[in-house]
């Protein structure tokens, strides 16, 4: 189970970074910014829709950090502090929610 979570994320947070896979989503009237959405939005999601979220801010901040280089592990832990914290501050915006538990 942990191995296929590990996975899950793994892919999620690739499919993410991969070129080329924002400009069907550019092309959407949905377009909206990472800074818009507060940790109840994520919270709210459930099952893999979270975690594609979880793994797309991980992904974003790796990224914005320069470095290619990551551990599934702490990424789980970090994971858990997230949601742990989103659950407690609702209105904090999940970007900052993340940025701090990655500290």
């Amino acid at each position: 189970m942990m191995i296929a979570c590990k996975a899950t994320l793994l892919v999620s947070l690739l499919l993410f970074l991969a070129p080329g896979a924002g400009p069907a989503a550019a092309q959407d009237a949905k377009d909206r910014s990472v800074e818009q959405y507060l940790c109840k939005d994520v919270v709210r999601e459930s099952g893999a829709d979270r975690d594609v979220a979880i793994a797309f801010l991980h992904g974003f901040l790796l990224g914005r950090s320069g470095s290619a280089k990551f551990n599934l592990d702490v990424l789980h832990k970090q994971s858990n502090a997230f949601i742990e914290r989103c659950l407690d501050n609702p209105s904090e915006r999940a970007l900052d929610a993340m940025a701090k538990v990655r500290n």
